[in-house]
């Protein structure tokens, strides 16, 4: 309950910005943390069904600030009913660089979508790698995760079980929802990915 108080404080700030992106990537966080710990599912289950409430009435009551929401599940549901510019270029880009990819510095997904070196760069990677090196790029993920997570299981200590599995789930989660935009199976969320994406600060929290 104390976890669950504290969450919603960071999210009403969070949805406030608005940014739905890292409220999600949170709010997933913290359910497979208390997942974990073995909390009582249909206590947790209650809490997610308040918590959805909350935003969607947030999300209804301010149509001004989160119309946008409305207009990407639209767009992502319909491509031709809004401006999916973006995540149109993005799918070119993955289809052009095939298996190996276009060569390096090949690619021209970065000079035609404005956040290229930060939202999209999965399928800039793509484009002048090919889809093989965005394989390995997911199992060098997958291997960290299942390495941290090996070690989670086996620890004694509950508070560093806990911390792992937080950890590495912020990791993962983001990682498969910055794909997902890219390949169009999300609405567009402005996620970067982990270690990849342009940023200085992002590198230096994800390294932390």
């Amino acid at each position: 309950l104390y976890s669950f108080l504290v969450l919603l404080l960071i999210v009403v700030f969070l949805i406030n910005q608005p940014d739905l992106g890292q409220t999600l990537l949170l709010v997933l966080t913290w359910i497979t943390m208390i997942f974990v710990s073995g909390f009582n599912m249909f206590v947790l289950l209650i809490l997610g069904l308040i918590f959805l409430g909350i935003i969607a009435f947030l999300v209804f009551s301010f149509p001004e600030k989160f119309g946008y929401i409305f207009l990407r599940v639209k767009t992502f549901i319909d491509p031709k009913s809004g401006d999916n510019f973006q995540s149109q270029k993005a799918l070119d880009a993955i289809k052009q660089g095939g298996l190996t990819g276009q060569g390096m510095g090949e690619g021209i997904l970065k000079d035609k979508v404005p956040e290229a070196h930060t939202d999209y760069i999965i399928a800039v990677i793509a484009e002048e790698f090919g889809a093989i090196f965005v394989l390995f790029i997911v199992i060098v993920f997958l291997f960290v995760s299942y390495k941290i997570l090996d070690k989670a299981l086996s620890e004694k200590d509950e508070f560093v079980k806990l911390a792992l599995v937080g950890l590495v789930s912020i990791l993962i989660i983001q990682t498969f929802i910055h794909i997902g935009v890219n390949v169009r199976l999300l609405p567009t969320t402005g996620m970067t990915l982990p270690f990849l994406s342009y940023g200085g600060s992002s590198l230096i929290g994800n390294s932390i």
